[in-house]
């Protein structure tokens, strides 16, 4: 769990929504404290980043409950840019658009993870906008301007991932199609480097085996039992 002190106006906003009426959140289960508890006693968790600081925690709570992760996905971000007095000198839209891919970028930290008993992950596609401060102290990447605070705009749809079968829609390839991280990059659409995580991930949950290398690059397929549900 995050510290409420840190935590993103688009983190509180999912939290309530997620709650909804008769629930509640940062409800203590145990030695946790969990984001969200909804009136059906389902625990959900909204992680913005990395699923790592999950890994502990949903095992204990997934045998127990069932727990769902949701992870944002922003598809459109618009930026509005202020100077140290507080005035707005920039509003602009992000050329970066989210997908549902950028789910790898935090599993791979917790690839097992939907292996648990009870668990979902659901990925809340949304826009948002992003508060940023020309104050010199944040990263070089961005000439020192700091990201203050991020705003929900709007949810605009969900992607539910509730059984190991569903993660095979991130397979866009045959039941006997051997491929490569760099032809999943390629066909998918997507950065070779995120291509490699989601190959590590669907490795790891068994969904896809290695059977060989081309040259110095790993082949995959999609194992055996999945490739008969092709």
């Amino acid at each position: 769990m995050i510290g409420l002190e840190n935590e993103s106006s688009l983190h509180r906003a999912l939290k309530n929504d997620y709650a909804g009426k008769g629930g509640g959140t940062e409800v203590a289960n145990g030695v946790y404290i969990c984001d969200c508890v909804n009136k059906a006693g389902d625990i959900i968790e909204i992680q913005t980043g990395s699923f790592a600081p999950l890994s502990k925690k949903l095992p204990k709570l997934s045998g127990r409950h069932r727990v769902k992760i949701v992870h944002p996905i922003i598809e459109e971000k618009r930026i509005a840019l202020y100077d140290n007095d507080g005035n707005l000198t920039r509003l602009r839209k992000s050329p970066k658009h989210g997908c549902k891919w950028d789910l790898f970028n935090a599993l791979v930290y917790a690839p097992t993870l939907p292996l648990l008993p009870n668990l979902s992950v659901e990925l809340a596609v949304v826009d948002v906008l992003e508060e940023r401060k020309a104050d010199g102290k944040g990263s070089w990447r961005r000439g020192g301007v700091s990201v203050q605070d991020k705003f929900l705009q709007k949810r605009k749809r969900s992607i539910m991932l509730r059984r190991l079968k569903d993660y095979l829609q991130f397979v866009p390839f045959k039941a006997d199609e051997a491929f490569t991280a760099a032809s999943l990059a390629y066909k998918s659409g997507i950065k070779p480097n995120l291509a490699r995580k989601t190959v590590y991930v669907l490795n790891r949950l068994e969904l896809i085996e290695q059977i060989g290398k081309s040259g110095r690059s790993k082949l995959y397929r999609l194992t055996g039992s999945n490739r008969k549900r092709r």
